[in-house]
């Protein structure tokens, strides 16, 4: 998923939410059936938004995973410019601390 994606996903739950929290406080004001229709509404909504949440999680961490394999993968066929660029980054966070 790409972040644009990552951002669509946070807002729809949150609108999930946000409707799911209407329905409740609308069903504390009712009594009988039509508050348990309304609870069980609001209770797919938030399972609707949980599921969004597990499926963003997995996504996130099957991106995360590809990128520590492709980095592993290239750390083992380029030793030497990968420990350029470390050192290069050490050196330049060194000077940026020391200048304090």
């Amino acid at each position: 998923m790409l972040e644009s994606d990552f951002k669509s996903v946070n807002k729809d739950i949150k609108v999930l939410l946000k409707d799911a929290q209407g329905l409740f406080n609308a069903a504390a004001a009712l009594t009988g059936e039509k508050a348990d229709e309304m609870r069980a509404r609001g209770m797919k909504m938030v399972d609707a938004a949980m599921a969004m949440t597990q499926d963003a999680q997995a996504s996130v961490i099957a991106t995360g995973k590809q990128a520590v394999e492709s980095t592993d993968t290239y750390v083992k066929e380029h030793p030497w410019s990968s420990l350029g660029a470390a050192a290069t980054v050490g050196l330049l966070v060194g000077l940026l601390c020391s200048r304090k």
